[in-house]
């Protein structure tokens, strides 16, 4: 912490408070109410998944299955679920994507995902 101090000064920069490691944790987000609600989640989850080309909108529901009720592929399931991380601003492991093979799996993911947005 001396060093930081000193070299702060020799850049003519006022030394505030302790270093960000010193400073208590913090969550990224600020307000337990930023964190999005599990029907939220269900309308965009299903909205990208009615979006998809390959899909007609009307057979969606939460429970779907992409490939059993939907007849898609595996790499319209990879593409399915790269359109929910842009959509929810995450990224998904590869581990965990090969999973979520259905609507209610996805919804449970970015509900569970802390940092879903």
């Amino acid at each position: 912490m001396a060093l930081r101090a000193t070299v702060l000064r020799h850049f003519g920069m006022t030394v505030r408070g302790p270093p960000l490691a010193l400073q208590p944790w913090r969550s990224m987000s600020s307000h337990a109410e930023d964190h999005l609600s599990k029907e939220e989640v269900i309308e965009r989850v299903l909205a990208v998944v009615k979006d998809f080309p390959k899909v007609d909108p009307s057979r969606v529901t939460p429970d779907v299955h992409f490939q059993k009720d939907l007849g898609l592929d595996s790499l319209d399931n990879v593409e399915i679920v790269m359109a929910l991380e842009e959509e929810f601003k995450l990224e998904i492991p590869d581990k965990e994507a090969d999973k979520i093979d259905s609507c209610q799996l996805a919804i449970e993911y970015i509900s569970n995902h802390p940092m879903a947005g």
